[in-house]
């Protein structure tokens, strides 16, 4: 098998992440302002807000490796509608479909390969533009991609220190030759999702993720800017999503849904409830689409069915509780030095604690607007907490019926101890 094949579910979940969105309709407002992830607008667009380039730098772990570069990324294709006279019309209807005028994009890929003693280099290719058409019941369907300009530019730098590290950057850029404001042009020009695979025979990937404790130094020096690498088997993934290392497709996903951030049995569900008029539009739209309703349409009841309701840690449904001894670190009850019903903090010489009375006095540093109906109610302190940074928290309850239901729900208000003052005379 090939070594990128291993990470291929998720790669192409990236690339057609936002692809067409549920109700998968051209109509929906959402599947007319598209391709949010990963795009690299050509340089002559005129928003700085999306960029023309991305870069990626990680750590090899070995000073000598055989690298290979794989670019993923999709390829605009304005799809037009014509008639049996081949006139350009807005839509065309047949008895299974309702056609009307899309960008579809056509997934690239390009592997480059590189010797790590060799850099820095620069590569540049060019993507081919064209005209395709397809005959469809009473007309066609033509579509035409614009050439695409790439520049790949691979850097190493051996870092100091004993560990024999490199740090390797990758900075891709469009370079196409477009110049416009509308998005909706320079987007047949962009490369869209994209995102890289790397091998490296020879070497190891170190995480960036959760590097070991050597290599943290290291790890602060890498900028990445776009996409963000991540491991992936043996592979570094860099993406424009964030994910985690070794990320993996659900066992139970069917096919691709085109949000993978998403519940595929949700996404089913809803399309299934799509009427047949709905589903013609869905035909139409898009061939992946219209492979994609297919797939939900046959689907049998006992795949649906894997959908619903997977557990994934059963240990923590079925385990009993943990002993106190093995209560998590941030828990009260693991540690004897704190007892925050007990606990008291000095303020304005009272040792104020679980019981004592308090008039709030929130602080003019405190970010919630809520805070101002608060000065001066009158409360009773019932903990006082220290959190991981050793700052000190004071939890009231509001006087009333209002703490009632505080304390009923044991959701508290929480002030430093300098917004509150003790209605009790200093001992």
């Amino acid at each position: 098998m090939n070594a990128f094949e291993s990470v291929q579910s998720v790669a192409d979940a990236l690339l057609f992440e936002g692809y067409v969105l549920y109700p998968y309709r051209a109509s929906n407002s959402k599947n007319q302002v598209r391709w949010q992830f990963g795009v690299l607008m050509p340089p002559g667009y005129a928003d700085p807000s999306e960029r023309s380039w991305s870069q990626t730098e990680c750590l090899l772990d070995g000073g000598s490796a055989q690298l290979t570069v794989r670019i993923r990324f999709l390829q605009a294709q304005r799809r037009t509608v014509l008639n049996a006279d081949g006139v350009e019309v807005a839509s065309l209807q047949t008895p299974d479909a309702s056609y009307v005028p899309w960008d579809e994009a056509v997934e690239q890929h390009v592997d480059i390969d590189l010797n790590l003693g060799e850099l820095p280099c620069q590569r540049a290719f060019v993507v081919a533009g064209g005209i395709d058409s397809e005959a469809i019941e009473g007309g066609a369907l033509r579509r035409s991609r614009q050439e695409l300009s790439v520049l790949l530019s691979v850097s190493a730098e051996a870092l100091p220190g004993p560990y024999g590290v490199v740090r390797l950057q990758v900075r891709l850029q469009n370079t196409s030759d477009c110049s416009t404001s509308e998005r909706s042009v320079a987007l047949r020009q962009a490369l869209i999702a994209h995102h890289l695979l790397i091998k490296a025979d020879g070497a190891r990937f170190i995480s960036l993720l959760e590097p070991p404790e050597w290599a943290v130094g290291y790890v602060a020096t890498c900028d990445n800017v776009g996409i963000f690498p991540v491991l992936a088997g043996d592979l570094l993934l860099c993406s424009p999503i964030i994910l985690y290392d070794h990320p993996e497709i659900a066992a139970e996903s069917q096919g691709d849904l085109f949000d993978a951030t998403e519940i595929d049995e949700i996404l089913s569900l809803r399309t299934m409830t799509l009427t047949e008029a709905e589903k013609r539009e869905v035909r139409g739209t898009d061939p992946r689409a219209a492979a994609m309703l297919e797939r939900v349409d046959s689907m049998p009841q006992e795949i649906l069915d894997r959908l619903h309701g997977t557990v994934r840690y059963l240990r923590k449904v079925t385990a009993p509780e943990p002993a106190p001894s093995d209560a998590p670190w941030w828990d009260p009850g693991n540690d004897a030095s704190v007892d925050p019903e007990h606990d008291t903090v000095m303020v304005q010489g009272v040792a104020v604690g679980n019981g004592v009375r308090v008039r709030l006095r929130p602080g003019v540093r405190r970010a919630d607007a809520q805070d101002m109906f608060l000065a001066g109610r009158i409360g009773t302190v019932v903990a006082v907490l220290s959190d991981v940074d050793g700052v000190t928290h004071v939890a009231v309850a509001l006087d009333g019926e209002e703490g009632e239901a505080q304390r009923s729900h044991g959701r508290y208000l929480y002030f430093s101890p300098e917004e509150i003052e003790p209605l009790v005379g200093a001992g």
